[in-house]
């Protein structure tokens, strides 16, 4: 995160997209038990939600689906093809995405868009660590057909966010974040600064966490559904479907509106 960036952007006032999520992930060197936690906040037309569990090429997984996933898949995809939309496998790798509207920089046609939830399942079927992720990225066809930020961490320690468009990818690594964490919305740092979204969201989060009085070895499910799922607008919405975090082999979430329904946890 670079403070210059927040201050510059805090007169920004822009539209919300009809996708959009506001995540955090917290370095391991900072937590409790030296594992990397991970948030996500899903906003998504889609309201119905759950977990499904999947027998993947390599491991087992587990994520959130949207409930008509087998029935309507994204255009051109079989229908069963796996789709998560932020999920861990047995190895506690784990994934998840906001989407973002300033990398896109080719002429695919939109219909072949928005893979992101067929992308992750397939990264968490057979990647393991940070660097069979980025091996994934090196040799999967180009066009891949997303455009978003990718929060990841591994069982080895791992954490990082990935700006990803179709062609090309920038790994920024949240070890080595000078606040110990790295809050990311629905813009990147390699983008159209113009086309930026959820700026908003990007800085009450901040705002959020900057004052809070829990030490940062306590910011666990509990703290982000609370502190921040539930902290009204913007970050709180109407488009608003579900939370999720990640501590360790365990993926809390919380399915629907958090401020409404509880968080459980889940575990392959």
């Amino acid at each position: 995160m670079k403070t210059a960036l927040y201050s510059s952007i805090l007169f920004l006032f822009l539209s919300i997209p009809s996708f959009a999520c506001t995540s955090v992930i917290v370095s391991g060197k900072n937590t409790k038990d030296g594992k990397a936690v991970m948030y996500k906040h899903r906003d998504s037309k889609c309201q119905d939600v759950a977990v499904a569990y999947f027998q993947g090429e390599k491991y087992r997984l587990m994520g959130i689906v949207n409930a008509d996933w087998r029935t309507n898949p994204p255009k051109g995809v079989p229908a069963g093809t796996g789709e998560v939309w932020a999920g861990e496998n047995e190895t506690g790798f784990a994934i998840m995405n906001t989407a973002t509207y300033d990398l896109k920089d080719d002429d695919v046609p939109a219909e072949l868009m928005d893979r992101e939830g067929v992308f992750m399942y397939r990264a968490l079927e057979i990647c393991a660590t940070l660097e069979d992720f980025e091996t994934y990225l090196d040799t999967l066809s180009r066009p891949m057909y997303v455009e978003a930020n990718f929060g990841v961490i591994d069982a080895q320690g791992g954490a990082a966010y990935y700006e990803v468009n179709n062609h090309k990818w920038v790994k920024y690594d949240v070890n080595k974040e000078p606040l110990g964490y790295r809050v990311v919305t629905n813009f990147t740092m390699t983008g159209r600064e113009e086309d930026r979204k959820g700026v908003d969201r990007y800085i009450k989060a901040h705002k959020i966490l900057a004052s809070t009085y829990v030490p940062m070895q306590e910011w666990d499910h509990t703290f982000f559904i609370k502190n921040i799922s539930c902290s009204g607008k913007p970050i709180l919405r109407d488009i608003t479907s579900c939370a999720v975090v990640f501590e360790g082999n365990i993926m809390w979430a919380s399915l629907g509106k958090p401020d409404q329904v509880p968080c459980l946890p889940y575990k392959l």
